[in-house]
């Protein structure tokens, strides 16, 4: 679950977002955080043994772990796809696919994960007809799935201080509440729509066409979301069964490491991993999720070499299957250039 606000702006083009001396600072402090971060934890990690259990994983289950990370990229196309649709835009299922691959590979290969959902904004706003409109439906589909991450945390922590709370690193209150909140703002937004325009009104102040004319495509989407409910439903079913076959991807390279780690403890520790990494303070989540499992692993009496491999060979097999994605894209950009 990676995510950044996007802009308008950089809704048409990423380099645009920011002069080039801002962007490249921002990218050092990233690299120099993930660095420090990495270099603390390997000096703490017996690198011999991190790497035994790395080289001696079993195949059947690292192959199996990658059948289910496919799995979830089919269902996370579907739900975008009846997000689309509900907005009157509708693709096939394999250009959602091709397009949520190629996206996947920016987001693994590219210092900020923003550049994914850029091309998922661009191969929908011509057949949309509205880049404003892709981009609102990138940005619901976003919070769906955010919202979905939260349940399975909350489920998972709730299963976890069952037999024990020094081991639930974050109070499942406190994630039901974040879950409730969420709804109780978003359900507003799709009941009335007009409260929204009306709420985002003063705004016009700024550029008042412009500005006008954004609050009133978002108003003209949240309508139609209104008008297609299932979809909403639908949807947000689709995000809590990616992040529960996230859950079980990360149980599968787990059991591939012999990793003596419990499906409930997961489900904590993965949804967690993935909410620290939306703090843009790292390359791409690296050191910062290492971090993260480290200390998780710790309070349930894992040693550190068993956080650090379940962690950065998941993240291997991730950025191992979005090779994928710069297949398609190549692919696809052929016939243009010839």
């Amino acid at each position: 679950m990676d995510s950044e606000v996007i802009t308008a702006d950089a809704a048409i083009d990423p380099e645009q977002a920011g002069t080039p001396a801002r962007r490249l600072l921002v990218t050092a402090l990233k690299l120099l955080v993930s660095l420090g971060l990495l270099a603390v934890l390997f000096a703490r990690t017996d690198t011999g043994s991190l790497w035994r259990s790395l080289r001696t994983a079993s195949l059947p289950w690292v192959l199996a772990a990658l059948g289910l990370y496919l799995v979830q990229m089919l269902i996370s196309a579907w739900r975008w796809g009846l997000l689309l649709r509900a907005q009157g835009v509708r693709l096939t299922e394999r250009r959602l696919l091709a397009s949520y691959l190629v996206a996947a590979f920016f987001n693994n290969f590219l210092p900020s994960n923003i550049g994914g959902d850029v091309i998922r904004i661009r191969d929908t706003s011509r057949p949309a007809r509205s880049r404003a409109l892709a981009t609102t439906v990138v940005l619901v589909d976003r919070g769906i799935g955010l919202m979905g991450l939260v349940l399975v945390a909350a489920v998972g922590a709730s299963a976890t201080g069952v037999h024990g709370a020094r081991a639930v690193p974050i109070l499942p209150s406190w994630l039901w509440g974040s879950l409730l909140f969420a709804t109780l703002v978003s359900a507003p937004a799709v009941m009335a729509p007009s409260g929204v325009g009306r709420l985002l009104r003063p705004l016009t102040v700024l550029h008042p066409e412009w500005v006008g004319g954004q609050i009133a495509r978002l108003t003209d989407t949240l309508t139609r979301f209104r008008e297609h409910p299932s979809s909403l439903v639908w949807g947000f079913c689709g995000a809590v069964t990616v992040q529960g076959m996230l859950v079980v991807y990360y149980a599968a390279v787990a059991r591939s490491l012999n990793i003596p780690i419990s499906m409930a403890q997961l489900a904590v520790i993965v949804p967690l991993s993935f909410v620290v990494q939306l703090v843009p303070v790292s390359v791409n989540g690296f050191g910062v999720r290492e971090a993260t499992f480290s200390f998780y692993f710790s309070r349930i009496g894992l040693p550190i070499e068993s956080a650090m491999a379940l962690s950065l060979g998941a993240t291997a097999l991730v950025m191992l299957f979005s090779l994928s994605g710069a297949a398609v894209y190549v692919a696809r950009r052929r016939p243009h250039r010839s």
